[in-house]
């Protein structure tokens, strides 16, 4: 019989995420290119080894026991640790990170983030990049809790987070539009909180998963229409939808085309200081410090924010 040592291998612990992500075995092996007998013998190997039971075979889906949601949460951090200890030793020997995960709230020009990616690779073309759509809080909670290495877009004020250091990015104002078809459209400006009430609201949702999600601009009691990022909330409020605040430079060409109207409002205006972080600890490497030189530039940042294409 194996030694629990040498069950919890990397490979074991990838073949028990498949079968609690796709919940049966025939469909993690399918899914891992396997025959399904080859999936259980492995399974019942580990849990012979640790003399536990990880799934509840009593039904006809996979389901974790108690014991095996503890395996695959410790698991999973061991996973990251060891990428981590990998990405040190390459740091190490070369300079180069062998992976930069950065987190891009929904707000950010995704044209100019893949002019930098394009101009990054042509440098270091052996590091991996791993880009994760964020959005308000779920921005800085990626870098704060070592999901990423930067979070770029920041929101909501960034705090003083151990081995998280800040800078500004810049404004951005936000403004309120409605499709030409919409019913406020045609309401004299500016629009009160109890008129605005009446109209369902668009919202993005916040990407937290450990803190407080939080929102702007919705009022109390009002209907809301929930959407994962900016350029869904853009679409849907271009469909007469809702209505709701969105980025001034995301709007503009709208605004110019006819496609959506700005209104004004009794309440106050809203411009946001958005807010760039990185993970200081371990210290940043040429990777990550090749990023942080492209922000220092005014041009970079400003087009970040404001430099949206537009079908």
């Amino acid at each position: 019989m194996q030694k629990a040592r040498e069950a919890l291998t990397p490979d074991a612990l990838a073949l028990l995420q498949a079968v609690a992500q796709a919940g049966s075995f025939a469909s993690a092996a399918r899914e891992l290119g396997l025959v399904p007998s080859a999936v259980t013998y492995r399974i019942r190997q580990i849990e012979d080894a640790l003399d536990v039971l990880l799934f509840d075979r009593s039904s006809r889906q996979a389901r974790l026991t108690d014991a095996g949601i503890e395996l695959l949460r410790e698991g999973g951090r061991l996973l990251q640790e060891m990428d981590a200890v990998a990405n040190r030793v390459k740091r190490v020997a070369t300079g180069w990170e062998s992976q930069l995960t950065i987190a891009v709230d929904t707000v950010i020009s995704c044209s100019t983030m893949m002019e930098l990616v394009q101009t990054f690779f042509g440098l270091a073309p052996t590091t991996r990049v791993r880009l994760r759509d964020e959005s308000l809080s779920g921005t800085l909670e990626a870098v704060t809790t070592g999901g990423a290495d930067l979070a770029i877009g920041i929101p909501v004020e960034p705090g003083n987070a151990l081995g998280v250091q800040t800078a500004v990015l810049g404004e951005l104002p936000f403004v309120l539009c409605v499709a030409p078809h919409h019913p406020l459209a045609a309401m004299s400006d500016p629009l009160s909180d109890e008129l605005l009430l009446k109209h369902r609201a668009i919202a993005v949702a916040d990407s937290v998963k450990q803190g407080t999600a939080v929102t702007f601009g919705l009022l109390a009691g009002q209907d809301v229409l929930t959407v994962p990022t900016m350029a869904a909330k853009l679409d849907a409020q271009l469909r007469g939808l809702g209505v709701g605040f969105v980025p001034e430079p995301m709007a503009r060409a709208h605004v110019e085309r006819g496609t959506l109207v700005v209104k004004q409002v009794v309440r106050s205006e809203r411009i946001p200081r958005m807010s760039y972080a990185w993970r200081t600890t371990p210290p940043p490497g040429r990777g990550l410090q090749w990023w942080l030189r492209q922000l220092e530039s005014p041009a970079t940042r400003r087009a970040l924010l404001e430099r949206h294409a537009h079908a």
